[in-house]
């Protein structure tokens, strides 16, 4: 079979650069090389899904209707002029040392270099029951769009996974009038980025918004022999439902370059310039494994994007040092921000502001007169300062006794 070649006429001498994955971490990509080199690669963009690129973040606020489907448009993907798109067609072989991405359908598109940015898949346990019709997963446009219609018809449903993205689904169906239980296997939620005492208020906030929550719950099987009917816990409660959401998690994708050979461990594996184990292949977003830490988050991102541009566009000093994970939880009411460490070790200290009636929390990790994480519930206006604190290892000595009350006292403190 022939080549697929962005330039059949051959007239193009162009570097070849092929993206696989047309999500938000390959359409930042675009727009990062439309800023630094717009004429130096002829590039193809390869993507699974059927639609044009989207904004994944906000798939949270399409199933809970406050956006629409136009709403999602990336903005990114139409900033490379020439770039070309084939979407609904996998990549389902490389073979290095031709240098050919083969799609599902057949095609062979060749390249000099290649990006993957493939992104990674929701986890489903292995439980009795999992396949059966009615069991959904919340990750891409197309379970957003299963579940609205399910939604349609559902009286309860249960949501099992009480961290970010299932408290997103939650609120999202509980949004569309269904009467939403939240399993979750932990002594409380988001326990990754809250501590005990702002988990206790998210729980609270939930709870006024007609979300249950069951903690310390885990899963035994799904219910219904035809269709999913609900949950049998481990301690013998069973739960009834007429939709059962799973949101336990991702798992990097890693499926392809496995199979291509690349070094992979829980990520596909690179280096400060984002290059795997081949030189001619790099990888970015959540797919890549950077010093044994994969990210799932937008910051870490567009700062991996930002590094690799800068060095396929000739920066050969670009280089990407790890990134600070912060979180914040879009439910519409409530303001929740998390970044860094959460809890003191013992060469730490915390600083805790607490206003019951208001429904405000803020804590401050504080280590060697700097500030080394921060949880905010209630009022997160100053989320973006603390990171920018902690990215700059600032000294925060001369505002400490007036840093918890955020920015604009800090500074009067400072003055």
């Amino acid at each position: 079979m022939a080549l697929d070649s962005p330039f059949p006429d051959g007239a193009d001498r162009r570097e070849r650069l092929v993206v696989v994955g047309a999500g938000m971490a390959g359409t930042r990509l675009l727009a990062e090389l439309a800023r630094r080199c717009p004429d130096r690669y002829a590039v193809t963009m390869l993507g699974a899904e059927p639609h044009d690129p989207y904004n994944r973040i906000l798939l949270s606020s399409l199933l809970a209707g406050e956006r629409e489907i136009a709403d999602l448009a990336l903005e990114d993907a139409t900033a490379l002029a020439g770039a070309r798109f084939r979407l609904g067609d996998p990549v389902a072989a490389l073979d290095r040392e031709q240098r050919i991405a083969t799609t599902q359908s057949g095609a062979r598109i060749a390249y000099d270099r290649l990006v993957l940015a493939v992104g990674a898949g929701p986890v489903r346990p292995k439980l009795p029951g999992i396949e059966l019709p009615g069991v959904f997963t919340f990750r891409d446009r197309s379970d957003a769009e299963a579940l609205i219609a399910a939604s349609r018809e559902a009286e309860r449903a249960i949501v099992v996974g009480g961290g970010l993205l299932g408290l997103e689904a939650a609120y999202g169906l509980a949004r569309r009038g269904v009467r939403v239980t939240v399993v979750h296997l932990m002594d409380w939620l988001m326990e990754r980025q809250l501590d005990a005492a702002a988990a206790a208020l998210l729980h609270r906030s939930l709870a006024a918004r007609g979300i249950e929550v069951l903690l310390t719950a885990e899963t035994e099987a799904v219910l219904g022999p035809n269709r999913a009917s609900g949950l049998r816990l481990k301690d013998g409660r069973v739960l009834s439902a007429d939709l059962v959401v799973f949101a336990i998690g991702i798992r990097p994708d890693i499926a392809l370059a496995h199979a291509a050979g690349l070094e992979v461990r829980r990520g596909v594996v690179v280096d400060d310039r984002m290059t795997t184990s081949d030189p001619a292949v790099f990888a970015i977003g959540e797919c890549a494994e950077h010093r044994g830490a994969t990210y799932g988050l937008v910051a870490p991102l567009w700062e991996q994007t930002a590094v690799l541009a800068a060095f396929l566009a000739g920066d050969g000093d670009s280089r990407y040092h790890g990134s600070l994970s912060a979180t914040s939880l879009k439910v519409t009411g409530i303001e929740l921000f998390s970044a860094g460490q959460i809890e003191a070790g013992c060469d730490s200290e915390e600083i805790v502001y607490e206003d019951p009636e208001a429904g405000i929390y803020r804590k401050l990790v504080l280590k060697h007169g700097r500030l080394a994480g921060a949880v905010l519930l209630g009022d997160a206006r100053d989320g973006g300062w603390y990171v920018e604190l902690m990215r700059d290892a600032a000294d925060i000595g001369a505002m400490r006794q007036a840093l918890v009350f955020g920015r604009d006292f800090a500074a009067a403190g400072e003055a």
